[in-house]
């Protein structure tokens, strides 16, 4: 089981609301909006705490909370894969391996276990749900040594 310990970087994690069962209205992303990590990379060999500094173009950042159009705030997903991806049209739970940063935070230095782990940012709109189409990065592995 991984340990996660925010240090340093305070982050604001809203819960999300509990969404209808038919699912929410999404809203639109502009089609060249991506996200993507400045740091990490793809396979390095990094030591715990671990510093993840996040990146966006096309998109602005904006807290959870504030609708405003063309933003949204980040979400760091560890360790997810299409298994137990989120659905994209509810609120993205809070767990162990989605961590929000609804304070419009764009860096986190969080604990990860020794091991091969991956990453991938997805950016929510101001209610946590994901954009339509959804900006995601490209999902990166790293080792903790």
């Amino acid at each position: 089981m991984q340990t996660l310990k925010l240090l340093a970087v305070p982050v604001l994690m809203l819960l999300p609301a509990i969404a209808p069962a038919q699912g929410l209205e999404r809203a639109s992303a502009p089609a060249d909006a991506r996200v993507y990590f400045i740091s990490p990379n793809d396979g390095e060999a990094v030591s715990s705490p671990v510093t993840i500094r996040f990146g966006l173009d096309g998109m602005g950042v904006a807290p959870a909370g504030v609708n405003q159009e063309h933003t949204g705030h980040h979400h760091l997903l560890i360790n997810v894969d299409e298994s137990n991806m989120p659905p994209m049209d509810r609120p993205l739970p809070t767990s162990d391996n989605v961590v929000h940063f609804g304070g419009g935070q764009t860096e986190v230095s969080i604990e990860l276990e020794p091991g091969q782990h991956t990453l991938q940012l997805m950016l929510g709109d101001f209610r946590h749900v994901p954009h339509d189409p959804a900006v995601m990065s490209e999902k990166i592995t790293i080792t903790v040594e």
